[in-house]
């Protein structure tokens, strides 16, 4: 959150204090009954001893779009009736945070990397979890949270630096800053401080030559009346270049809450998008269910491709990839809608075709094989692995060796069907 909202909420809850005693001496809430010191991290027992190298050929990029999962249903803290429900459903919420083990879940997000060797991960839901006890925000200070409890992107890169892969972070966008009072005690009546710090990020490859980093947010906003404030989202962008060929990589994280906002921001990306002469992979949570999706089908009306509807590889299915329950722990795959989206479009389209070849995708962390020891999916979503094929007309204006032989296109077909 911003200072100055953090202020107003401050006051807020300062006037309301004691309405929010009373709510939670009502509520059966035991908000110590887990603290972070008491969360048991296991490794995650199918990882692989060392990387699955995938051949992606010359002339193809393999992307990963992948939504971490912040480990909590946020929604019913945001959409509070008013301050003084705040911090008992503060409370709640971190609980839930807590049980499904972001550092565990960590280890098979980076198995899904191992295996799939992606050039370039679009990653949404990046966390920052922090707090400060005791709580001063409910006695109108302003100092913001700064020990940290999860930082979601460093456990990532940790995992995957275990497993000898090299990845580093190519450009990330900061979107909402939010810090809010949580219950910490019921007898006597405690309070903290939880900060969630929200990122869009992406990873790219040792290998892959990154630049022209833009880290932007939108200027549509969903503003929640209640707190006084408003909720940030953006995208960050990089030139990503391999084998001599430059594609522009783009992760987002449309707002999913309100459509109007949604399409707002949508519309934004699209503009600032517009003038892009390389070929443009575009990663993102969009929070509009293809095919049907308001949003999805703005965005297919700009001259996108969705690359699953060109996916070539036998048994791909629908490519469902939302949404598994809250806490993680059902038993049956609850997917059933696919908002999490890789599109193309090609920065050349002279030649008056969509610039897309044969593309090979699947959707990973889906399986009841692919959950941790403990039994938790490893996020609330699915990722979307796809290498693509560009043919080289795409990229005249890159590189003067650019084009490929008609020999090259075949081994890479050859080279992409093997996976």
């Amino acid at each position: 959150m911003f200072i100055g909202s953090r202020l107003l909420l401050a006051s807020a809850f300062l006037i309301l204090f004691s309405a929010c005693n009373s709510l939670v001496e009502e509520s059966s809430l035991d908000a110590t009954s887990s603290t972070v010191e008491g969360l048991e991290v296991r490794p995650f027992a199918g990882a692989p001893s060392g990387p699955m190298q995938v051949q992606n050929g010359p002339g193809g990029i393999t992307v990963m779009n992948r939504n971490l999962y912040i480990g909590t249903d946020v929604s019913i803290v945001l959409t509070a009736d008013s301050p003084a429900q705040v911090p008992g459903l503060a409370a709640e919420a971190f609980q839930t945070l807590l049980s499904t083990n972001y550092p565990e879940r960590a280890e098979a997000l980076a198995d899904e990397i191992a295996e799939t060797m992606p050039h370039v991960v679009g990653i949404q839901e990046a966390s920052l979890i922090r707090i400060q006890s005791p709580s001063d925000a409910i006695i109108g200070g302003s100092d913001p949270a700064v020990d940290v409890v999860f930082d979601y992107l460093e456990i990532l890169l940790a995992a995957l630096d275990a497993r000898g892969l090299d990845y580093r972070v190519a450009g990330a966008v900061e979107n909402v800053d939010i810090e809010i009072p949580m219950v910490a005690g019921i007898d006597p009546l405690t309070f903290s401080d939880i900060r969630v710090t929200d990122f869009d990020v992406i990873l790219a490859r040792g290998d892959v030559e990154t630049s022209n980093v833009v880290e932007s947010n939108f200027q549509a906003e969903l503003p929640l009346l209640s707190l006084g404030i408003s909720l940030p989202r953006g995208y960050v962008a990089v030139d990503a270049t391999i084998s001599d060929r430059t594609y522009r990589i783009v992760n987002t994280h449309l707002e999913p809450f309100h459509p109007e906002v949604q399409r707002a921001q949508a519309q934004e990306l699209l503009g600032v998008l517009d003038s892009e002469t390389h070929p443009i992979v575009l990663l993102g949570d969009f929070n509009s269910p293809a095919p049907a999706g308001d949003t999805y089908q703005l965005l297919l009306s700009d001259g996108y491709v969705d690359v699953w509807t060109r996916n070539v590889r036998p048994k791909g299915g629908a490519g469902d990839t939302c949404c598994q329950a809250a806490d993680l722990r059902n038993a049956a795959s609850m997917l059933n809608r696919r908002i999490d989206l890789i599109l193309f479009k090609s920065g050349n389209d002279k030649h008056g075709h969509d610039g897309l070849g044969a593309v090979f995708a699947e959707v990973v962390g889906e399986e009841t094989g692919d959950r941790t020891p403990s039994g938790l999916w490893p996020s609330d979503h699915a990722g979307v692995v796809a290498t693509l094929r560009i043919p080289a007309a795409s990229f005249e204006s890159d590189h003067p060796h650019a084009a490929a032989t008609q020999v090259e296109r075949n081994d890479i077909v050859r080279a992409l069907y093997r996976r």
